[in-house]
């Protein structure tokens, strides 16, 4: 009973953090399209200014945006009742990893797994059978010599 208390807890957070990143969003890109507008008035120095903190204000936006998109994702794993379900063994992520992070989808040793081989999941998708055989079929094509073709440079 404490683990499904728990995932209603972070249920609730993850609903006040995704209003909040969205409330953000919205400030952001609306100081976005304030400075445009500012843009127009003042000297370069001014103009250079505003361009960085544009520059901060979009970068900062990004990722805001992703982390809203992997918190709707989690909300929607809650629907499907696969939140709290590492999606690559399929193990129970400890509660204490989901209030440290509510939108994990992994848990720590498949996590850490993912780090060390730099991948961010795609390995697992990997037909490694294909990769070999077109590597096979590359060394087996013979060298082309440039005077075995033939142009036509009369047109």
């Amino acid at each position: 009973m404490a683990r499904k208390d728990a995932l209603l807890r972070l249920h609730k957070t993850l609903l006040a953090r995704r209003a909040e990143l969205m409330k953000r969003l919205g400030m952001e890109m609306r100081d976005l399209g304030v400075g445009r507008i500012a843009d127009q008035a003042g000297d370069s120095a001014d103009a250079a200014f505003d361009a960085g903190n544009n520059e901060i204000s979009s970068q900062l936006a990004e990722i805001e945006s992703r982390e809203l998109q992997q918190v709707n994702r989690a909300l929607m794993r809650l629907k499907e009742g696969t939140y709290g379900l590492c999606e690559i063994c399929g193990c129970r992520i400890p509660v204490a990893r989901l209030n440290a992070l509510p939108y994990s989808t992994t848990c720590i040793k498949c996590q850490r797994e993912m780090e060390e081989h730099g991948d961010s999941g795609d390995r697992y998708d990997v037909d490694w059978d294909r990769v070999a055989d077109v590597e096979r079929r590359l060394s087996e094509r013979r060298d082309v010599d440039l005077s075995d073709i033939e142009m036509d440079l009369s047109r």
